[in-house]
């Protein structure tokens, strides 16, 4: 009985709440928003990269990096992400990122007044 109450807290832990997927060519994003044990929300990043279909296999292979944020350091990730992705498009202003990743209007992150992009995680 013991182990089935571990195991059903296990899954717990690995539920997703929220999911969203970016595809960029042979990279797939995953941002998903996850409870840890104590049940505080938690983002979960991961890269996934088509690395070479393997001759042998039927599959291709993958290779997968994972970030964790968690909620008491998102304002500092969105203001680094904001900030980076503002220099990029000052260094390369050619590139327009809402119709680049063509996203539904009422998902795409929206631009504010100094040219940051403002992305809307609530909990």
């Amino acid at each position: 009985m013991e182990n089935k109450d571990k195991h059903n807290e296990a899954r717990i832990d690995n539920e997703i709440l929220f999911s969203k997927t970016v595809k960029a060519g042979k990279r797939v994003y995953y941002i998903d928003v996850k409870r840890d044990r104590k049940g505080e929300f938690y983002i979960s990043m991961t890269e996934s990269k088509r690395v070479k279909d393997s001759e042998n296999s039927l599959h291709p292979t993958f290779e997968k990096h994972k970030i964790f944020l968690y909620r008491e350091d998102l304002e500092k990730f969105q203001s680094a992400f904001n900030a980076a992705a503002a220099y990029t498009q000052e260094q390369e202003p050619r590139l327009d990122f809402a119709t680049e990743w063509s996203q539904p209007e009422a998902e795409a992150e929206t631009e504010t007044e100094a040219g940051e992009y403002k992305i809307d995680i609530e909990f």
